[in-house]
């Protein structure tokens, strides 16, 4: 599909329009939002940590490993 300049002109303009409505984060919330995501990967590697020594030590007592 190819664009003439008069709608390609159009497209831009409806993109800056579009990004102009875009309701944009704040500074706090998204390092609220960045904070929560560090807690919660780090929590959860802890977790699945936790859970594989587990099902490993598991293993080896069943297999006298």
């Amino acid at each position: 599909m190819s664009f003439t300049p008069s709608q390609f002109v159009r497209f831009l303009r409806d993109v800056y329009a579009e990004v102009k409505r875009v309701t944009w984060p704040t500074r706090r919330g998204t390092l609220a939002t960045t904070g929560a995501v560090v807690v919660m990967a780090g929590a959860m590697s802890i977790f699945f940590f936790v859970i594989d020594q587990l099902i490993g030590l598991a293993l080896r007592q069943l297999f006298g490993l």
